[in-house]
């Protein structure tokens, strides 16, 4: 054998050993010539919501001001699929909402036929989802209570807008028996029955102002239904994801006063074996910089340190914990 073709196969086995360092699914820790870089891939959802512009200012900030880290935003099916990415180690950090990630934790619901999911870690909560009970002025429904025996749209099949809906009911004493008819709409579907007068009122759970609900006030009288504080206190200590919010008058046409509602929150989901010390600089960088994700995306003014633990269903990870603690968060 030649000594340029022994030269060649030497240099063709350097660079398929440095491939194989390189190499790797979602995450981990790479050793080069000046230390570790650490790759954290930033789970989101669809590239049309919230969650994809929202994680792409995230890891701008990782990139910037947390020493070897290199991150991105990928693209994914949202939260059912990330709490699958962080229990297998796929990705570092995820956006869950935090329903969802209790179902995984407990079990339940989406979950009551698999595994429960404990090795999942919060780092922090970020915006609320609200649950909005949008009703026909025509209807004469006020209250939770006046739902009884009218037509529902209570979501999806299978959404997690329809679990909302189940859990508020149930907390009233209320069964979908007890409406006039429960039909199972998407946002769009509940809107056009909302506006046609086919039903009464609709559980929509989104962010506020939602542009389903604002179309149906182009065309349509509605109220906004408040729910009563003891009931989301309740409905707290039974089920902990949840927590209480207001949706300021004026959010939509019509409505002149504040109504107050449970909403389930997004939140950040991380694996429980990530390194402590990138967990607490991760959250650190995410609060400290915020101003970056306000300047992505609106929803950023809603993600606050003081509300980074409200409705936090599972335990959270070490290194935020370290972070809230310093800063005097419960």
């Amino acid at each position: 054998m030649s000594k340029k073709t022994i030269s060649t196969i030497m240099v063709m086995a350097i660079v398929v050993s440095l491939l194989a360092g390189c190499g790797g699914g979602g995450g981990g820790t790479t050793t080069t010539s000046g230390g570790s870089e650490v790759f954290v891939n930033v789970a989101t959802g669809g590239t049309g919501g919230t969650y994809y512009p929202l994680g792409g200012a995230m890891a701008k900030i990782f990139n910037e001001h947390v020493d070897g880290v290199t991150a991105n935003a990928q693209a994914t099916g949202a939260s059912v699929e990330n709490i699958g990415l962080v229990s297998s180690g796929e990705t570092e950090v995820a956006f869950v909402q935090n329903d969802v990630t209790y179902y995984a934790w407990t079990g339940t619901e989406s979950f009551a036929d698999k595994d429960k999911i404990t090795n999942i870690r919060g780092m922090a909560m970020l915006y609320p989802e609200v649950i909005q009970i949008i009703a026909t002025k025509d209807s004469g429904i006020q209250s939770v209570d006046d739902l009884k025996g009218k037509k529902v749209a209570v979501g999806a099949p299978g959404s997690g807008t329809e679990v909302n809906a189940r859990q508020i009911l149930e907390e009233h004493g209320i069964t979908y028996g007890d409406l006039g008819k429960a039909d199972y709409l998407s946002f769009n579907e509940a809107a056009d029955q909302l506006k046609d007068k086919q039903i009464d009122a609709a559980f929509v759970t989104a962010a506020v102002p939602t542009s389903a609900v604002t179309e149906v006030t182009q065309t349509a009288d509605i109220v906004v239904v408040n729910v009563d504080s003891a009931k989301i206190s309740s409905l707290i200590e039974k089920y902990p994801f949840y927590t209480q919010v207001i949706i300021p008058a004026d959010s939509y046409k019509g409505q002149t006063a504040d109504v107050v509602t449970p909403a389930v929150m997004a939140m950040l989901v991380v694996p429980q074996e990530l390194d402590e010390d990138l967990v607490y600089n991760l959250t650190k960088q995410l609060f400290e910089q915020r101003q970056v994700i306000i300047d992505t995306h609106d929803k950023g003014n809603d993600i606050k340190l003081d509300t980074a633990l409200a409705g936090m269903p599972i335990d959270v990870h070490p290194g935020s914990q370290r972070y809230y603690d310093e800063q005097g968060i419960k």
